[in-house]
């Protein structure tokens, strides 16, 4: 066994996985999992740079998970910094305070290496499953971007397209400061030309046609399956693997997009750092399903943080 801790810090959130690993029999054994809504890619899509309030809102974060990693005696960490870092002027200032914090160096990734490492996590359990038909296509719809993959036991084809539900909230649904609560028709449909062409993108490298099976991942398709089953609280056990069907997810996605920010609040599974943005990130993954012809979405919480942890075992 090697005791890991994977670092995946996002456009939205930040989060922490502390696990042995033993690569002998394939298992990544839990010690400590938790995420952090740091919103540090707030504002980048407008102004390049990464808000000094948001910095310190990750830099604490980090000092927190510093603590967590040192408590468990982890024998390697790994911290990868996905779509805002990528996007920003100022990231030199992100990377002096990580590693003065943590003593790692945070890398930078593509979106290519990122979506591999969500293809691993969430694919690694699903190795020898009857009921779920091959190739895989996964779909990582973070706060930046969203990440695309097809493969079975190997990638067939990866891309990284820019339209996450924060960047795609601050583009169209953020009007004098204020999130457009709740959007109108034409703000749906500037959001829905984003994904489209971000799709079209996507379809040029990876083929999509030939997937089977629909794999979801991360915040947006982990609320929406926890409103789905009617969670009286955010469950982590019955989210993974749980299954949503494409009317369920249109009907969902079509509530969300006419509630207004009280009413979404109040949903009991729904994190407050999601309230905001998960309108739109529910419209990328009913776009997603309508466009390669899904009638559901396998959702995990096995992500690009397990495939972290697995590439330092």
């Amino acid at each position: 066994m090697t005791r890991v801790a994977a670092i995946d810090c996002g456009t939205n959130s930040i989060r922490l996985l502390v696990a042995d690993a033993d690569p002998a029999t394939g298992e990544l054994v839990d010690l400590d999992r938790r995420m952090t809504i740091v919103r540090l890619g707030q504002g980048v899509d407008r102004t390049g740079r990464l808000a000094p309030e948001a910095l310190e809102r990750t830099f604490a974060a980090c000092r927190e998970y510093a603590a967590v990693i040192k408590e468990h005696g982890a024998e390697r960490v790994r911290f990868v910094a996905t779509s805002a870092s990528r996007d920003a002027e100022n990231r030199d200032e992100f990377v002096r305070g990580v590693l003065d914090i943590l003593g790692v160096e945070p890398e930078v990734i593509s979106g290519e290496q990122e979506a591999e490492f969500s293809f691993t996590g969430a694919t690694r359990e699903l190795t020898g499953r009857d009921d779920l038909a091959r190739p895989y296509l996964v779909v990582d719809i973070g706060g930046g971007s969203t990440e695309f993959v097809v493969g079975d036991d190997r990638v067939r084809g990866a891309r990284s397209v820019d339209i996450g539900c924060v960047r795609m909230t601050e583009r169209h649904l953020v009007r004098d400061g204020q999130v457009v609560d709740p959007p109108g028709e034409a703000e749906i449909a500037a959001i829905r030309a984003d994904i489209e062409a971000a799709l079209d993108m996507a379809a040029e490298t990876v083929p999509l046609g030939e997937a089977r099976t629909l794999v979801g991942l991360a915040g947006s398709v982990t609320t929406v399956s926890a409103i789905a089953q009617n969670l009286p609280e955010y469950d982590s056990a019955a989210i993974h693997h749980s299954r949503v069907s494409y009317d369920r997810v249109r009907e969902i996605t079509e509530s969300l997009l006419r509630s207004t920010h009280a009413e979404r609040a109040a949903i009991p599974s729904m994190h407050p750092g999601r309230v905001d943005v998960i309108g739109a990130g529910a419209l990328v993954l009913l776009s997603i399903m309508e466009r390669v012809g899904a009638t559901e979405v396998v959702v995990s919480e096995h992500d690009i943080l397990d495939g972290i942890g697995w590439s330092l075992a």
